[in-house]
């Protein structure tokens, strides 16, 4: 792939003038980091945010439906968790390459890799479409769904397997934007689908009384409104383009996402398995207690998601520094996101704890045990919040710079590692207490593991030689 870079003619297809790409690399090797990393993270930050929307619109609206509903959204959201899995993979796998050869200005190389990043992503999301609907009732019933909930959720999780493709599609152009140091384009796509999401929600759950399907039929149209803005996107000035043309499905390429998307694919493949043996040993208490826990992940993956966001923020801009030898700049651009997360996290922190019942009133109110549950567990996870900010964000480094076995490792003990032996240990014992304190013991564990990891890539950081 680096033999494309050589080749000139391709080189102006990939961006319209050399002078946009000497500014670009001028900016993101030479500017004060602080400054670089917030003006990289205020879009990214708000793609996380209104992205996080899609998931908790479903929920907040399908919560006037009933319990089994609201259960059903929580089912169905493994599924997207999967999704988000293999768009994050091939997303994560491509961009980080693709920001390393920016930084090394290797143009082609990059072209070649989006395009099949984005491709491949594509055929992905056809694969988990065709096997999902071949499969549609035995599938919600694996994933979590209980025989009260399962005609709830199969009407679900219909349209959210149809629109798997560009699920996955929209992911894997929302990174390499961003990865390019381009995240507005990006933030312009996902924000776009996701208001058109809330918007459509209401309309075809109680106007058009479509109940639970209109909530699936509104995220699917909306995420492809969102795709297809995102490939305009791609399309301007200055960025990579896709072209199908430059599809390079080659054992190289594959080699590059495989290393830089792995820890992405662990972190979310993970955390679909996690959710599929949270829902089916809540299933064995009650439909409130799948319910509770499905809206405390809602609430908390929203409150993490700013954090994503600014380490999101910090990503191309490490990767940039990295490919240019600029380690002194990676070091310093770490550490200004570790402590300014730890600051934001312990505030939201101490707000979930303090409006831990009012939060989980506003999805679903007229539900005692729901309330009970959902509250409870919130508090617990607060606890450990704040601890997030140095396991993500070691976790992107180690991901950005290329060490994969370690990112990996970190992606997988979260919601893998420690979060599925919590699961199965500590119900038996302690019933839903144990499901709601397997999170917060499974982000403690997971931090402990991040410390030397995370030192010992710092530390090399330091001894190596400026390029």
């Amino acid at each position: 792939m680096a033999a494309a870079g050589n080749v000139r003619g391709e080189v102006c297809a990939i961006l319209t003038s050399g002078d946009e790409r000497d500014e670009k690399y001028a900016r993101m090797t030479e500017a004060p980091v602080e400054r670089l990393v917030c003006a990289m993270a205020v879009p990214t930050i708000s793609i996380m945010l209104i992205s996080a929307l899609y998931n908790m619109a479903d929920t907040y609206f399908v919560g006037a439906l009933g319990t089994q509903a609201t259960a059903a959204v929580g089912v169905s959201f493994s599924l997207m968790t999967l999704i988000q899995a293999m768009g994050f993979f091939f997303g994560h796998g491509s961009g980080n390459y693709i920001s390393r050869r920016l930084g090394a200005q290797d143009w082609g190389g990059a072209s070649a890799m989006a395009a099949t990043g984005f491709l491949s992503a594509l055929i992905a999301g056809i694969l988990i479409a065709v096997l999902g609907l071949s499969f549609l009732e035995p599938f919600a019933r694996f994933l979590g769904a209980t025989e009260t909930i399962l005609p709830f959720a199969c009407d679900y999780l219909l349209y959210i397997l149809i629109g798997a493709p560009w699920m996955a599609g929209s992911l894997v152009l929302n990174n390499l934007l961003r990865f390019q140091g381009s995240a507005f384009y990006g933030m312009v796509g996902m924000i776009s689908g996701a208001v058109l999401n809330v918007v459509l929600d209401p309309i075809f759950i109680f106007v058009l009384d479509m109940g639970v399907s209109g909530a699936a039929l509104a995220t699917m149209i909306s995420q492809f409104v969102g795709c297809a803005l995102l490939l305009v996107g791609c399309a301007h000035k200055g960025n990579v383009r896709i072209s199908v043309k430059k599809f390079s499905p080659t054992r190289s390429a594959y080699r590059e996402i495989l290393q830089g998307g792995l820890p992405s694919l662990f972190r979310q493949g993970f955390a679909s398995v996690a959710t599929i043996c949270l829902n089916q040993i809540a299933g064995g208490y009650s439909d409130a207690a799948i319910a509770a826990m499905s809206v405390v992940q809602r609430v908390t993956i929203f409150s993490s998601s700013a954090l994503i966001g600014f380490g999101q923020g910090f990503q191309p801009v490490c990767g940039f520094n990295y490919g240019a030898g600029r380690y002194d700049r990676v070091k310093r651009a770490f550490w200004f996101c570790v402590k300014t997360a730890t600051v934001a996290l312990l505030f939201l922190a101490s707000v979930g704890w303090l409006y831990a019942p009012q939060i989980v009133a506003l999805f679903r109110r007229d539900d005692p045990e729901v309330l009970r549950i959902g509250a409870l567990a919130l508090r617990l996870q607060c606890l450990t919040f704040p601890l997030l900010g140095w396991v993500i964000l070691n976790n992107m480094l180690l991901q950005t710079i290329g060490k994969a076995m370690k990112a990996s490792l970190l992606a997988l003990a979260r919601q893998g590692l420690f979060l599925l032996p919590f699961l199965l240990a500590l119900p038996p014992r302690l019933g839903v207490l144990g499901i709601q304190l397997s999170q917060p013991a499974s982000d403690l564990a997971t931090f402990v593991l991040a410390i030397p990891l995370g030192f010992s890539v710092l530390r090399e950081l330091q001894e190596k030689p400026p390029a």
